[in-house]
């Protein structure tokens, strides 16, 4: 595995980030290799506008397709020659599968990742936390995250899915380490707001210096004002998604329409900002150039404190999201 020069800087985080959950899902986000084009473009605009933190994992892609996400990213960083190059930061998320054990697993699996990405790892990730289900796992799986921050083989070391008391478990036993914890990332939307307003991620991410990133920060589409209650939705699950909340995000619909349109925004970039001035960093995916170029326009401005409070009145009234299984608390 490939390690990082000695000069390497440390992390350093935009207002805006890229996930790239889409990127070889077949099942959820209907990924043809015909994309491969759209995907690249819109992955050098946004590294020319500053959208320079990627997130990936080694288990985006769909059953042959496993390990696509990062194939791709990889290809796309070494191929790129324009703007804000060296600030390319890739984050990869290794998932705590029952059979990785012993912190050799994960520094095996971080390998893998860097074959297919051809590059090191930036940001190495837990993907999710074990303590629902299998807790005794979780402290091998750290140490070994912990072991590639120490060998210089990555520049960070985040979390994911990761609640409150996990959280500082988890920081008390890689502070033993002497390793940080540079980010945590939960799902956190206008329609997902239970890690911070019920969980106080926030308060306890800041106090202890680390970056909240907040995923599927337009809910799968649903913040986006491209579907409405009267349809077309889209296909497959999240059509079913659609028809569950749409109806009851009326108020939050139209709040969003008004500040978009008093704004000269659209309703994905309001939703967007949202997140932006919450203090956290929002990573929407984007699968062509047209949806790289509507998230940059969430950047470099900022809703006024009384347009945040209306938005969060009206998100109070909608019915949220489903929260992801492997939120821990």
């Amino acid at each position: 595995m490939p390690s990082l020069p000695p000069s390497s800087p440390a992390l350093t985080w935009p207002e805006l980030g890229c996930g790239t959950w889409a990127w070889g899902n077949r099942l959820l986000w209907d990924y043809r290799p015909e994309m491969d084009d759209d995907l690249q473009a819109a992955f050098n605009y946004a590294v020319g506008r500053g959208m320079t933190f990627f997130d990936t994992g080694d288990s985006y892609g769909t059953g042959k397709l496993k390990g696509q996400s990062e194939i791709l990213l990889g290809r796309f960083a070494r191929e790129y020659s324009g703007p804000n190059r060296e600030n390319i930061c890739i984050g990869t998320k290794l998932a705590p599968y029952p059979w990785r054990l012993t912190p050799q697993a994960m520094v095996k699996a971080a390998a893998a990742s860097a074959e297919r990405l051809g590059r090191p790892i930036d940001l190495v990730q837990l993907h999710w936390s074990t303590a629902n289900y299998f807790p005794w796992q979780e402290g091998p799986l750290l140490d070994g995250l912990a072991q590639l921050y120490q060998q210089g083989l990555v520049k960070g070391v985040g979390l994911s899915n990761f609640g409150p008391q996990r959280l500082r478990w988890a920081h008390e036993r890689l502070g033993d380490r002497h390793v940080p914890i540079a980010s945590l990332q939960v799902q956190y939307s206008l329609l997902s707001t239970y890690p911070v307003t019920e969980l106080g991620l926030k308060e306890k991410c800041d106090r202890l210096g680390i970056q909240l990133i907040a995923y599927s920060p337009l809910a799968l589409g649903l913040l986006t004002g491209k579907y409405t209650p009267e349809g077309p939705y889209p296909k497959g699950l999240r059509g079913v998604v659609c028809r569950q909340i749409l109806p009851g995000m009326e108020p939050l619909r139209q709040c969003l329409a008004q500040l978009a349109q008093e704004k000269n925004k659209t309703i994905a970039q309001i939703a967007l900002n949202w997140c932006i001035c919450k203090g956290t960093m929002p990573i929407p995916g984007a699968k062509t150039i047209a949806q790289a170029q509507e998230n940059a326009g969430a950047m470099g401005w900022r809703l006024h404190e009384g347009e945040v409070a209306a938005l969060d009145q009206a998100a109070a009234l909608a019915k949220p999201i489903v929260q992801n299984i492997f939120q821990s608390h």
